[in-house]
């Protein structure tokens, strides 16, 4: 029976590293609100943070991986392989880094196009300093992938964690200065954070011999050999594409909010955030262990133990993110209010933030199923279709935004936000095969999961109705 489940081994210690790494997210974002509350200044952070970020979250969250790690396996030369595509990337990052420097106040009003000249010269140097996160991730990224293939996880999963506690003690160190100091410590707090893990990602390379793969493949170059990368940059490309649905919609959703007054970026960051926890800890993390048991049986001509696999992520998702999605919106109130409503953080901000959180939510469901189909179509090798689907996705979610964004203000870029989710899910079934979709539905299984959501949808019914006759 524990042979069966065996695929949900990955999904724990992805899981677990996740959920220890937000705790410490929750925390720093705690302590950045009761410093810069939701104005100008958080407003002007999470722009400067949201570039780089954004690069993360696509890297981090599978696209890189899903590109480099069957590239690598076949390569008949890995160390040729992994040096190359590491040497020519980090040129292209570092390039692109120093440009966004040189050119700071374009891609400042790019990313936020509705703040006032004022505003964007406030923010360049803060950009400037939080793009050099992007060199060091980068770095993470590979070297993940690469402990990915000798089944290392632990490291990976719990690196995030050295990016908050350096972002935390920044934050620590500014206690009692100005506002505008308080966001230049936590901007370099982000590049120390970014050196520190790849720090910790150089030893795991070490401790498990795949830094000597590395170091064999730049001598390797060093001395004229060329590596074979056919295919791989290609397969990046619409694997970055079709992966990228939830982090350029959120994306698209700042650039909005920079129309809307002061303070709206900031609920849709802290909204985002919560949003995101159950995303990353039951979607991502599920999807990260399950990509790679799916490829082996598809390329194995074993569908049908695939189709088994995905029908039991299938139902086991399904519960943790409906689960998460009631909680969210009954709660979304108090979780706000617990988690930022203190020091510049109003009750105002509380109310506004929770709005868009529950616009969120509405999406968590479709969000978090669409990464586990779309493991089918990178598994047969259909990046290009997956990519068609996301750039579809976006078309429907910036028309969304551009609709919503006058009758319903912040909020409704959110809701814009997960409209696009529900086109995405839909769209992955579609391709999946509806016949196929329907053959992994277990009637039982979701009779039961629904009954235990009403149970619960009463338990937090009564949860409210006590606790506010004692408030």
């Amino acid at each position: 029976m524990l042979k069966k489940f065996k695929f949900l081994k990955g999904f724990f210690t992805n899981s677990f590293g996740i959920l220890f790494s937000r705790i410490l997210g929750f925390i720093r974002d705690l302590i950045t609100a009761n410093v810069l509350g939701a104005g100008v200044y958080s407003d002007i952070f999470f722009i400067a943070f949201k570039l780089p970020n954004l690069f993360r979250r696509l890297f981090g969250e599978g696209a890189f991986t899903q590109a480099f790690l069957p590239g690598f396996v076949a390569a008949k030369k890995k160390s040729l392989f992994s040096a190359s595509v590491l040497l020519r990337f980090l040129v292209f990052i570092v390039f692109l880094t120093l440009i966004v420097n040189i050119f700071a106040p374009f891609f400042t009003k790019l990313i936020a196009f509705g703040f006032d000249k004022n505003t964007i010269d406030m923010a360049v140097p803060y950009v400037k300093i939080n793009f050099w996160y992007l060199v060091f991730i980068f770095l993470v990224t590979l070297f993940a992938s690469l402990l990915q293939y000798k089944s290392h996880f632990a490291t990976t999963a719990f690196s995030t964690a050295l990016l908050n506690i350096s972002m935390i003690i920044s934050l620590i160190l500014a206690k009692d200065k100005s506002k505008e100091i308080s966001v230049l410590y936590l901007s370099y707090g982000v590049v120390v954070g970014g050196i520190l893990q790849a720090f910790v990602h150089i030893l795991a390379l070490k401790y498990t011999g795949m830094l000597r793969v590395i170091v064999g493949g730049f001598k390797g170059l060093k001395n004229g050999k060329k590596a074979d990368t056919k295919g791989f940059y290609k397969n990046f490309f619409h694997g970055v594409v079709g992966s990228s649905t939830a982090q350029v919609g959120a994306f698209i959703d700042t650039w909005f909010a920079s129309f809307l007054a002061f303070g709206s970026i900031s609920y849709l960051y802290y909204a985002n955030r919560i949003f995101q926890l159950p995303l990353a800890l039951f979607a991502i993390a599920l999807s990260t262990a399950l990509f790679p048991k799916i490829s082996k049986q598809i390329k194995a001509g074993n569908d049908k133990l695939a189709l088994d696999l995905l029908s039991k992520s299938f139902h086991f998702l399904f519960g943790l993110l409906l689960f998460s999605t009631i909680g969210g919106v009954m709660l979304s109130k108090e979780i706000i209010y617990i988690l930022f409503q203190r020091g510049e953080f109003t009750s105002l901000d509380t109310l506004n933030s929770a709005k868009v959180l529950n616009m969120y939510m509405i999406g968590l469901l479709p969000f978090g199923l669409a990464k586990i189909f779309s493991l089918w179509l990178y598994a047969k090798m259909k990046q290009n279709i997956a990519a068609k689907i996301t750039i579809q996705t976006l078309i429907i979610n910036l028309i969304s935004c551009a609709i919503l964004i006058k009758p319903f203000g912040v909020s409704g870029l959110a809701l814009a936000s997960s409209i696009g989710g529900s086109y995405l899910f839909y769209r992955n079934i579609k391709e999946f095969g509806f016949g196929n979709f329907l053959a992994i539905i277990n009637l039982k299984k979701i009779t039961l999961i629904i009954a235990i959501c009403l149970i619960e949808i009463l338990i937090l019914w009564l949860f409210k109705e006590i606790l506010y006759a004692y408030i």
